[in-house]
């Protein structure tokens, strides 16, 4: 009767799983026949772009997204090249830009505000409407020719501020005992769990990059409105914008409209009668119904998108993971048909190993004759900047976060809060005096303390030597500009970082004019899951961390994330951004 039970339960698992699978194969057919369906641009269109959607560096493919009715942004790339193909289209006149906010990080934003800006050399139309209007959303719509609020919304304009969050007093009352360990002064990314606020050294590297970016945001919307800069920055500095009327008194808004008002304008621009229906045209529509240019080549150009944290071993999509990357970058390798690789790098860093094995790779890849090209977007920062310094050219936008080239380790002590807050205690035998170091029962030992600092000034010194390796520069000049520091991508090419202002497009036309190819295919890596690996990701812990982010919000969550992290890597050796920010 047991073996029975057991063979009928094994059975209807089986069944289950069987039937799941074909359900899953069979609503995932459905969706890719539905999102096949050729839609049609129309005319007179209006292409929609809502800057509060992401344009994610890579599109993480949804099956299921045509059923549900969902829109999916296409990836960065294949924006800026569908604003470019918009441009050309004598069915689209003009942009819509959604301007509430901005979802798209400041590099990011820069090179989409250069397309927008192509695009309106045209001749075409940008205009944009918010109910309200944020700063970060106000520095790219500048751009348009036209920008309305609405009467009852917002306008915000008051300079820009970064906050950290501190843990030391958190964890003094937990008595917990953070041993941590660092090379680089402004290596700040400790500083959470061993101050209750900035050093002066953090402090003076922030205040530069943020100033930095600061002065940027000034500097275009004074170029486009035709404003002085000093002006815009008084008007921030003295809070003088509160009101979307007040933005429209100094000339930042061309009017206050209701979003009816705004639609009687457009229609007004597109020589509509007042009960027309403007014919909008969503990005990810626009995608659906046109053909971008694309060129059958035997040789091609590998575009290699490396966003998010570096993690030794295995990882998720949404990371840089050694074992998917060292895989990846072999196969691009091997593959003759390759001549360069461009490398997209969006990533504060993370582990210092998985950094130096993917490192390795493209150091191979150079030395099989292809050329490595980086792009960075948003941060490529420490780790970041560890996988990118040996690439035959680095292009940076001027607000791209870089640099941090130094790295720390944290080790905890729990055995306190075990002791007294739990009611726990350890005991132990060993067979040498390291036998269990390093552990989070015990303190270490002052000896355990000196290898860790060792180990860590060694990779440190490992790092120095890549970048200057990479970079040609002297190795006392490199640990001048490290010890953790970090620097927009303007200063970065002044200090010799990197070497040109550019956007993704800029590497891509530079890496096939390096190789001498005039036509190539660009293929783009990792390569889209499978539907079954995206309903694994997606359904299983991707779920989970989803319900997370949406209760929790963006900010709490990535801040849950970090926290997860710390508790995941004691004691590994970390090339990561010295801190989590959000600017406002």
């Amino acid at each position: 009767m047991k073996n029975f039970f057991k063979t009928f339960f094994a059975s209807f698992l089986a069944l289950v799983v069987f039937f799941g699978l074909i359900f899953v194969v069979s609503f995932g057919l459905a969706a890719a026949l539905i999102a096949t369906e050729k839609n049609e641009v129309g005319s007179n269109a209006v292409l929609v772009i809502d800057l509060t959607k992401e344009l994610k560096e890579q599109e993480m493919e949804d099956p299921f997204q045509a059923l549900t009715g969902d829109e999916q942004n296409p990836d960065f790339l294949t924006a800026l090249r569908l604003i470019e193909s918009a441009a050309k289209d004598s069915s689209v006149k003009g942009i819509y830009l959604v301007a509430k906010g901005n979802a798209n990080g400041y590099a990011n934003s820069d090179e989409l505000r250069r397309a927008l800006v192509q695009f309106k050399n045209t001749g075409k139309f940008i205009y944009a409407y918010g109910d309200y209007i944020t700063q970060k959303a106000y520095g790219l719509v500048s751009v348009a020719d036209k920008i309305y609020c609405h009467p009852k919304g917002m306008f915000e304009w008051q300079g820009m501020s970064v906050e950290y969050v501190f843990f030391k007093n958190l964890i003094d009352k937990l008595e917990v005992k953070p041993q941590i360990f660092y090379a680089g002064k402004f290596k700040s990314a400790t500083e959470p769990f061993r101050a209750t606020e900035m050093s002066p050294a953090n402090k003076i590297q922030t205040s530069v990059w943020l100033n930095d970016i600061y002065g940027d945001l000034l500097k275009k919307v004074a170029d486009a409105r035709k404003k002085n800069a000093d002006s815009l920055e008084a008007y921030a500095n003295d809070y003088r914008l509160i009101r979307p009327e007040d933005a429209y008194k100094y000339g930042l808004l061309d009017g206050v409209k209701y979003d009816d008002e705004f639609k009687s304008i457009l229609k007004s621009k597109l020589k509509l009668k007042e009960d027309d229906k403007i014919n909008f045209v969503t990005l990810a529509n626009y995608h659906k119904a046109v053909s971008l240019p694309s060129t059958y080549s035997k040789d091609k150009i590998a575009l290699v998108v490396a966003e998010g944290d570096i993690v030794y071993g295995k990882g998720t999509p949404d990371q840089i993971a050694s074992d998917q990357f060292l895989t990846l970058l072999r196969k691009i390798r091997l593959d003759k048909s390759i001549k360069a690789i461009v490398l997209r790098v969006n990533s504060p860093g993370g582990s210092s190993f998985a950094s130096e094995i993917i490192w390795r790779e493209l150091e191979l890849s150079k030395k099989a004759g292809k050329k490595v090209i980086v792009s960075m977007g948003n941060v490529a920062a420490s780790g970041g900047y560890y996988i990118a310094c040996n690439a035959d050219k680095i292009f940076v936008q001027p607000n791209t976060i870089t640099g941090s080239i130094g790295v720390f380790s944290i080790v905890p002590d729990f055995s306190t809060f075990f002791k007294n807050k739990l009611g726990i205690t350890f005991d132990r035998i060993a067979t040498s005096p390291y036998a269990d170091a390093p552990s989070v029962t015990r303190a270490m030992t002052e000896s355990e303390k000196r290898i860790m600092q060792n180990e860590v000034d060694h990779i440190y010194h490992d790092f120095l030597e890549r970048v200057a390796d990479g970079r040609h520069m002297k190795l006392a000049d490199v640990d001048s500009i490290a010890q953790g520091r970090v620097w927009t991508g303007a200063r970065a090419i002044h200090i010799g970082l990197a070497d040109s202002i550019g956007g993704l497009e800029d590497a891509i036309k530079y890496a096939a004019k390096s190789v001498g190819l005039k036509e190539f295919k660009l293929k783009k890596y990792p390569e889209p899951q499978s539907m079954i690996e995206y309903f694994i990701n997606k359904y299983s812990g991707d779920f989970v961390s989803t319900k997370m982010e949406k209760e929790l919000g963006a900010e709490q969550f990535q801040l849950f994330k970090r926290i997860q992290q710390l508790k995941a890597e004691t004691g590994e050796v970390k090339a990561r951004l010295p801190f989590e920010f959000s600017i406002h």
